[in-house]
């Protein structure tokens, strides 16, 4: 059961969905994405010379930040507004009812919102950019310390004993679909502890997991930086583990439209893509990032210490128990083919939310990955900027718990070989 703690309220959408059938369930049939191309598009003016971007106070809304600030959404034709809605639940609602153009945005929920599912209504989404890799972590409360580090399989012991007691041990997340439920899920599993049976879950705002950790809310959170560096510094919790330590190089959050606006305004997506690109590669030279963080740390942005921020940002990593490390896998935003939209994630994604019971069967795991990912509209703006990207990577890749991920391979018996799931059908 997963509880959710200062949700914005779900309002109906305003604008008219995309033509054609909407995929109401997971199971339905997904159409295909109308193709990108530039016979079709030209290189030419946006068809929206100003946009509103929605954002998290996150570290990772960093690439958003700077093409505001530094003028490169400009550059590209756009004049930019960033809006700082409460929590991601607020965020979704505002691109589905066009108050947001675009947003920074946890890569789950364009999936989830795609396909719809546990009770709500699909609303197609694209996420043609990868923001960033890395930099998320798991905190856990300083009466921990010292009996958990990096092994969830300590945690087991711990858990057992608070059920024993009747009372189930609390760990929170973001959104239910999104990274940071995923990575608590898959840590809470690697270690024999099941997110559905054993501990509750509940959503909390990133900004308003410290002073919930201080008041008692929970026992644990998974969260993006600066707040899990932010717990240490106020002494409420400590870091069990960073999420590149879940999964090396993992996806984080994307940039992410409506499949309404992209289809109507493509020539405004691949402005704000370009943008982004700039962005990026600026945020990847790190003679930058002490700029970087005077940027974000102001109050319209994360409102925090800058220098919260930049220690993980540049591989300075104190979990806050004794252990301290140069860590080589920092959070990145350009470097590594970061931002193509693989649809091996979404497919990863998919095969996850099935395990977890949240979505029945897709027809077909590939056509939700194409349609939400569109890799083609990333590929078609970086080719107008003469930017060489490394392309689709299709390679099994290992998580934490030494269990290979293969794109190529059966989504369902991958989904449902887990020891620990909650599966159904």
């Amino acid at each position: 059961m997963v509880v959710e703690v200062d949700r914005a309220p779900r309002r109906p959408c305003r604008r008219q969905l995309l033509k054609g059938a909407i995929v109401a369930t997971a199971s339905a049939t997904v159409a295909t994405f109308p193709s990108f191309t530039p016979a079709i598009y030209a290189s030419d003016s946006p068809e929206k010379s100003k946009i509103k971007f929605g954002f998290i106070a996150l570290t990772d809304c960093s690439p958003f930040a700077i093409a505001h600030e530094k003028g490169m959404f400009k550059k590209y034709g756009l004049a930019s507004e960033p809006v700082k809605p409460a929590n991601w639940a607020a965020v979704r609602d505002s691109l589905i009812k066009g108050d947001i153009d675009c947003t920074h945005m946890l890569l789950g929920m364009p999936i989830a919102s795609t396909i719809g599912g546990s009770g709500s209504k699909a609303v197609p989404m694209v996420a043609p950019w990868i923001l960033n890799r890395n930099g998320q972590a798991i905190t856990l409360k300083q009466s921990w310390k010292g009996k958990v580090a990096g092994d969830p399989k300590s945690l087991k012991p711990l858990v057992d004993e608070a059920k024993k007691k009747g009372k189930r041990p609390t760990f929170a997340m973001t959104f239910p679909t999104g990274t940071h439920a995923m990575w608590l899920r898959y840590y809470l599993a690697a270690g024999g502890v099941h997110p559905d049976k054993d501990v509750e879950m509940i959503v909390i705002p990133p900004p308003q997991m410290v002073q919930n950790m201080k008041i008692g809310t929970m026992d644990g959170f998974c969260v993006g930086e600066p707040w899990n560096a932010r717990a240490i510094a106020e002494k409420v919790g400590f870091t069990s583990i960073a999420t590149q330590e879940i999964w090396k190089d993992h996806p984080e959050k994307v940039c992410a439209f409506t499949e309404e606006f992209a289809t109507k305004h493509p020539k405004t997506v691949k402005a704000v893509l370009k943008a982004l690109h700039e962005a990026s590669v600026w945020l990847d030279d790190l003679t930058n990032r002490p700029e970087q963080c005077a940027i974000v740390a102001k109050d319209s942005y994360i409102k925090c210490s800058k220098d919260q921020i930049l220690g993980r940002l540049t591989g300075s990593m104190d979990y806050g128990d004794g252990r301290v490390k140069n860590d080589p896998d920092y959070m990145i935003f350009s470097s590594r083919n970061c931002n193509y939209p693989q649809t091996s994630y979404a497919k990863w994604w998919l095969a996850q939310l099935r395990r977890w019971g949240m979505i029945e069967a897709p027809s077909s795991y590939d056509a939700v990955a194409e349609r939400v990912m569109v890799p083609g509209l990333y590929e078609e703006a970086m080719q107008e900027i003469g930017y060489k990207h490394l392309g689709k990577d299709d390679r099994p890749w290992t998580l934490m718990d030494s269990i290979a991920f293969d794109p190529q391979g059966d989504m369902e018996a991958y989904a449902s070989a887990f020891s620990i799931h909650n599966m159904k059908g």
